[in-house]
Parts: C-alpha cells; structure tokens; sequence
C-alpha cells in the first residue's frame, strides 16, 4: 500500500507544489492523477520511489517511511516511466539499456537474457536491440523505457503521460498493457492529460488542482461532475460530454453512457 499523510512539499525555489495531501493507494489499484499543468501531478508521484522526500507529513510505501529508504530501494518496488524518456536513457545501446536495472537488482544471466529478449519483443523493440536509445524516434523512447521497467517486474508502476508520442495501435496496445498489470496484481498509477485514453480503463480517479487533491473517486462519477472539472481545468471525455448535452433534451432515448456510446458505435460483437 502507499499512504500519503499530510505531505506538503516545496521546493527550493520556494514555490509549493504539494498542500496538506492525503491519499491511499491499495495494492493492485488501478489510480490515475488527473489536472492541469503545474497541479502537482507528476511531484506527487516522485515522493512514490524516493525521488523527493515531503517537506512536511509522511510517505509510506508498505508500510516504510520513504524519507528512511534510498531511491535505489524504494526503485526495486517502484518503476517509474516519466514523461521525458531522454531523462532516463542513458546506456549505448537498446539492449544495455534494458538490461541495466536488471543487473543491477541482481537478476541471474539466464533470468536476465529471458526478461529482457521478452521486454524487447514485446514493445516492438528488437530489430533496435544494437541501436543507441538517442537514435529512436520519441514513441520509441517511451517504449524502451516501458520496456525497462516490466523487465525487472515491479510491484508498482507508475505511468506518466505515457500516451504522449504514441500512434492510436500503441495506445491501444498500452491499454490492454495497464489492464494486464492489474489482472496481475501490479499497482498502478497514471498520471495523464489524455482523457479519452483514460476514461475506458474506469481507474479511481484523483483529480488535482493547485498542489491539492480536490476529488477523489470513481472516475465514472467525477467526469460528469461538470463543476469539478471545469474549476481543475480537466475535460470530459466526448462520449460524456455528449451523453450529458443529449439528456437535457427531453426526448433523449438515453438512459446512461453505455447507451450513448451503443447509439454512436453499435453493439459490440464478440
């Protein structure tokens, strides 16, 4: 479980980027972190493997007091793709790349040269295995540091803006990627502007504004709260949006989003 007591972080410019926050994430969850540029996001999940220590209150990742752990500890339970794969690659090859954490967790060579032929195959990534990770293109990167990250099986996964650069069949691929870590007990975490990526999945949903979680729920609850996200900047899904216009008519034959979404695509044929 993470546990976050009130944490209040600021940095040393002075600007408080996180304000009396208070939120728990259970094992195997699905969360996402949802708000407008500067909401505090992408520091909240820092305070996840170490990378910044609170200013004030307490980060607890089962139950150990992330202040009293290295990074390189909390990172064995906690892998984190960011937003800018060119911060985290660093080795000269693809293949070196992937297997870097791998050795140093201390993986077997056997174990390792499984992990890591099935990380590169499965994100596409094996006819690159020689190239320099600053030869990809940006979608790439962000594969390779996915990549990186399944490699050595964290129990925590945390996902920021992963759909940035990415093609409508990886995303989808992503999708089915999120849903197999939660099938498998992995916990979770996606911080992302992509609304229409989100909404799908139906993640709790943590919404943030100004350095605060100002709602917290299912994520089919809170994006029709019009009030809500309007005052955090956050958009609706269309499919939302639209169900919402439709029902003030009084003629609307839909009782629910599902029923929209039929009207618009049909019923699903398996």
């Amino acid at each position: 479980m993470i546990e976050f007591r009130d944490v209040t972080f600021v940095h040393q410019t002075g600007k408080t980027a996180l304000r009396d926050v208070n939120l728990k994430v259970e094992k195997a969850e699905m969360l996402a972190v949802v708000g407008e540029n500067g909401a505090g996001k992408t520091t909240l999940v820092k305070h996840v493997n170490g990378l910044l220590k609170p200013t004030k209150g307490t980060v607890l990742v089962d139950g150990e007091d992330t202040t009293k752990k290295s990074t390189a500890e909390l990172s064995r339970k906690v892998g984190i793709a960011f937003q800018n794969p060119d911060h985290q690659l660093f080795s000269e090859s693809v293949e070196a790349e992937t297997a870097f954490a791998l050795k140093n967790f201390g993986f077997s060579r056997e174990l390792m040269d499984q992990r890591l032929n099935w990380a590169l195959q499965f994100f596409g990534l094996e006819e690159y295995r020689n190239s320099s990770p600053l030869a990809l293109s940006g979608g790439e990167k962000k594969r390779l540091t996915l990549a990186c990250i399944l490699a050595w099986d964290p129990e925590v996964v945390i996902l920021d803006e992963p759909t940035v650069g990415q093609d409508a069949i990886q995303k989808e691929k992503l999708s089915g990627i999120i849903k197999m870590l939660r099938s498998t007990g992995k916990t979770t975490i996606i911080v992302s502007h992509d609304i229409e990526f989100i909404w799908p999945l139906q993640p709790r949903l943590v919404v943030m504004s100004q350095g605060r979680v100002v709602a917290d729920g299912p994520a089919d609850t809170l994006m029709r709260d019009e009030e809500l996200l309007e005052g955090a900047r956050v958009m609706q899904p269309q499919l939302v949006e639209l169900y919402q216009r439709l029902r003030r008519r009084p003629d609307s034959p839909f009782a629910s989003v599902n029923d929209a979404r039929l009207w618009i695509t049909g019923p699903v044929v398996r």
